[in-house]
């Protein structure tokens, strides 16, 4: 995915993180829309910013549709997503197709329910559940089809996932409540969020070494451990912002000169400001927020304008 206009500066340290940890899917990323607001916006009357009701996501089993135990649930795909339930002795994997787009995710074998964003934007979908057969061989078990119409084109950026995982007995949206209150709009309670993280969860190059593909983080963990790689910085950045109403995508990428396969988060506000001494936000644009490097420190001799990032996927 190519952006034109992210930051006016990014400052952030640009170390090697042996293992940063990968999404297990394959995409070719689409443009983002940014042509409408979010329904999000600060309360000027009030004084303090305003969260908007939590969205939230589910798996319907009964309006889940399938054949022998591998059921996907479409139902709420004008929501901007899509959920998925199947058993079997085999390894699986749930495939979502848009045109060029496709993405691989690897679910559970044991019937709990997944739920993947819908990033590619409205049109005509195809979702396949494929088993392991052998080798890297899968046969599709399920397959259908759904003509996607998202009503807010933000949902997919603003509901828990399997990448972004949450809900609002968790920890870190307690978290996130807490820093927003008092904050006088959106650029504030970033501000916030990015500098509880930063302040509070140190780099783990022990996992990093060691993280299987496959992995998925658990958000209120990294709350309580104070610590996790690059995809746990921005699964927890996530769930914390979208927990308050503000649209924030999990990006993985690469990132020169070290060609760094990386997580970084992506966020969305009306406003233009300063969300922190290091990140200027342009309005109605896509803004980068780089925890990883963040916590880890500055370098001021590297400024940039966002080139040396290469968005891959996006969740």
């Amino acid at each position: 995915m190519r952006l034109n206009k992210y930051i006016a500066v990014i400052l952030a340290l640009i170390i090697v993180l042996t293992g940063c940890g990968g999404g297990s899917s394959e995409a070719t990323s689409a443009e983002p829309d940014t042509k409408a607001a979010p329904e999000t916006k600060s309360e000027d009357k009030a004084g303090e910013y305003k969260a908007p009701k939590m969205a939230k996501s589910k798996f319907h089993k009964d309006e889940a549709e399938g054949y022998e135990g591998a059921m996907i649930d479409i139902s709420a795909v004008k929501k901007g997503y899509v959920a998925v339930s199947a058993e079997s002795g085999e390894r699986l994997k749930f495939q979502v197709l848009k045109g060029d787009d496709t993405y691989n995710y690897d679910i559970d074998s044991d019937g709990d329910p997944s739920v993947f964003p819908l990033q590619c934007g409205n049109g005509t979908y195809t979702f396949r559940i494929m088993e392991n057969i052998s080798g890297n061989k899968y046969a599709c078990l399920y397959q259908t089809e759904a003509e996607v119409k998202i009503k807010n084109k933000f949902d997919p950026f603003l509901r828990p996932s399997d990448y972004v995982n949450y809900n609002k007995d968790s920890e870190c949206v307690k978290k996130a409540k807490e820093l927003a209150a008092g904050a006088d709009d959106v650029n504030e309670v970033v501000t916030a969020v990015f500098e509880y993280i930063t302040s509070n969860v140190k780099y783990d190059r022990e996992k990093a070494e060691n993280v299987k593909q496959g992995y998925l983080p658990t958000p209120d963990e990294t709350l309580s451990t104070g610590k996790g790689i690059c995809f746990d910085y921005a699964s927890l950045a996530a769930a914390m912002l979208r927990s308050q109403g503000i649209p924030t995508k999990v990006i993985f990428g690469y990132v020169s000169p070290n060609d760094l396969y990386h997580a970084w988060n992506m966020f969305y506000t009306e406003e233009t400001g300063w969300v922190t001494v290091k990140f200027e936000v342009k309005g109605k644009e896509w803004n980068r927020l780089d925890m990883t490097f963040s916590a880890g420190g500055t370098d001021s001799k590297f400024i940039g304008d966002g080139s040396n990032y290469s968005d891959v996927y996006n969740y």
